[in-house]
């Protein structure tokens, strides 16, 4: 009877066979030595690691661009839903140009595990205050790569493959680029060099693998028809405006705009070692990213209450803060947090980062209870 190395280097063998002379092949995994005998391939065991994990589970629970939006209409994106989008779009992507899907898979589940609560508007908070006590940016990438290397499963990390955390903290999809290719010479010092959080990331740096490339095309594929089709179920948005020349040559739907994008990435970069939008479609999703930005993600509409969220934040960060400086046992930075994670991680971490961590970690709904239960006062009654 075979055993379990037996197999699964026959499965190997198979599945790489049947692979693209441009793709990463499972052979190729570069993974830390770990006890145990696996018969899952490497990349499917990534997949599994990111899908179980708690950080994964709570991005339901997260913006992914209006706020709340989610929590009462559940039509509406919240940053799950986009990341099983993110998968769709590149398995499809990635099976049409014969690259390795357990990949594209993992990295995918995993690309965007470091989403604060309220979504970029939130990581832009979150970073102005790392920046002023001094603990380097925030970067919800930089912040994915440090969840699965250092932070999950009670600050044990996932163990990932090199691949897979290089295709995490590469997908920066609001970039835009006509052409990607990887980076072979990329190395491991290259991408975890990153865990120092005072190094500024270099948002065009690009992935090591083709695989990583279609992460990062389908981040942005994933995201910019469903974002307008939830500012129009909304109301901050009629489909109208959509610029003509755009709605031309995209569509003014999301199926219309995905399919149109996915086809042109695969025609054009079918059988090559990178992928290519044509020079047309490459024009209109760069403007169409443009119009996004100034009609959803800058609505005059949610002016206000990005302002509160501002402020949440700054309430948030220095009553923890104070809390772990007292040692107020009884604050849940300790019992929802810290109490739970490694001593390597609690030793390794200064207080800003702590706090850092912990409000990065929360939901939309968690945020909203905290600032409540940290600022509106307790009715007390004496007898």
């Amino acid at each position: 009877m075979k055993g379990h190395s037996e197999i699964r280097e026959e499965i190997e063998k198979r599945y790489d066979s049947l692979l693209s002379e441009f793709a990463c092949k499972n052979s190729q995994a570069v993974r830390k030595k770990e006890k145990g005998d696996e018969i899952r391939l490497p990349f499917s065991v990534d997949r599994d690691r990111i899908m179980y994990s708690g950080a994964y589970k709570r991005l339901a629970g997260k913006t992914q661009v209006i706020f709340f939006s989610s929590l009462l209409d559940e039509q509406i994106t919240n940053r799950i839903i986009h990341i099983q989008y993110v998968a769709q779009v590149a398995r499809t992507i990635g099976k049409a140009l014969s690259l390795n899907q357990d990949l594209i898979e993992a990295a995918a589940l995993g690309h965007d595990l470091g989403h604060t609560p309220f979504g970029h508007d939130g990581e832009k908070y979150l970073d102005i205050l790392c920046r002023e006590h001094g603990i380097g940016g925030f970067n919800h990438n930089v912040h994915s790569l440090y969840i699965v290397e250092k932070m999950s499963y009670k600050g044990k990390g996932m163990n990932l493959t090199l691949q897979t955390k290089d295709a995490i903290l590469s997908h920066n999809g609001e970039i835009h680029e006509q052409k990607i290719s990887p980076d072979l010479d990329r190395t491991e010092g290259d991408v975890l060099k990153y865990l120092d959080r005072n190094i500024t990331p270099v948002t065009n740096e690009s992935p090591m693998t083709m695989e990583g490339c279609v992460i990062r095309v389908s981040d942005t594929i994933a995201y910019i028809g469903t974002d307008i089709e939830d500012a129009i179920h909304l109301g901050l948005l009629k489909r109208s405006e959509i610029p003509r020349e755009v709605a031309f040559i995209l569509g003014t739907n999301n199926s219309v705009i995905i399919d149109t994008l996915v086809k042109d990435i695969i025609v054009n970069s079918y059988g090559k070692n990178h992928l290519r939008f044509s020079e047309k479609v490459s024009d209109a999703l760069q403007r169409l990213k443009k119009f996004n930005y100034e009609a959803i993600y800058l609505n005059e509409n949610l002016k206000h209450e990005r302002k509160k969220i501002k402020n949440g934040f700054s309430v948030l960060f220095d009553t923890f803060l104070e809390d772990i400086s007292t040692n107020n046992r009884q604050s849940d930075i300790f019992r929802h947090f810290l109490d739970s994670k490694r001593e390597r991680y609690l030793s390794d971490t200064n207080d800003a980062e702590k706090v850092r961590d912990f409000i990065a970690s929360m939901t939309d709904r968690y945020f909203k209870y905290q600032l409540e239960k940290n600022t509106i006062p307790a009715i007390i009654l004496y007898r």
